[in-house]
């Protein structure tokens, strides 16, 4: 935002200074035509649109950045969330698994959830139907997405006391939820299981990404 803040001083500054010389022309030689004045005012209008998406592109910088940054605090909040279930559950689980080998959405295998992600660049989407929405859909969805939300499961020996994803998400959060920065953004995630029991067993892996373009604004966990 300093950086957006700086350059559209700048160029606010060249714009008057350019736009201050053209009036001291105007009004410095006598006979001077309107039909010359609106060429002026014409040349400052293509100046400024020349300027506009160049700022744009570094809002959307600035959005991606923001974005990138919120994806990694669920990150932190979902492997503090593994921990502390670790301890009180016996076994270590993320928000909205029912256990740690019960996966949420519609991934087991981890390659083909990479390769999904190299063709995931919008939320309209058929793969959009295999991911789940961190805060829960009615927290707003863009249009035609077809994100999932995520209920509990019955299992044995699973904790009585878990909630379904978007709640323990948000209680995670205290009680907060995150709000993507675009337009048609929205935070959605989904977990592989983990598997095994012992020395051998193999923890959960977790993915959450920003529907504006999942392919370059995810994050991805392997505890």
């Amino acid at each position: 935002m300093i950086e957006i803040r700086m350059n559209l001083a700048a160029t606010k500054q060249i714009f008057s200074q350019i736009f201050s010389c053209q009036l001291n022309m105007f009004f410095s030689r006598k006979g001077q035509s309107l039909a010359e004045f609106a060429v002026i005012t014409a040349m400052m209008s293509t100046f400024v649109m020349t300027a506009v998406p160049k700022f744009s592109n570094i809002m959307e910088v600035g959005k991606a950045n923001k974005s990138i940054e919120e994806l990694d605090k669920m990150i932190l909040v979902a492997k503090k969330f593994y921990e502390e279930a670790s301890n009180e559950e016996g076994r270590g689980r993320l928000p909205g698994q029912d256990k740690f080998d019960m996966g949420v959405g519609g991934y087991t295998d981890l390659a083909v959830l990479l390769q999904d992600l190299e063709n995931f660049t919008t939320s309209d989407n058929t793969i959009g139907t295999k991911w789940v929405s961190v805060f829960g859909t009615s927290n707003g969805t863009p249009s035609g997405s077809n994100f999932q939300d995520d209920t509990k499961d019955e299992c044995s020996n699973c904790n009585p006391y878990r909630e379904k994803g978007s709640d323990e998400w948000y209680h995670a959060f205290s009680r907060e939820t995150l709000i993507s920065p675009f337009q048609d953004g929205h935070y959605i995630y989904v977990i592989i299981p983990g598997e095994g029991s012992g020395e051998d067993a193999t923890s959960p892996k977790i993915c959450v990404a920003d529907a504006e373009n999942p392919k370059h604004l995810h994050k991805f966990m392997e505890l």
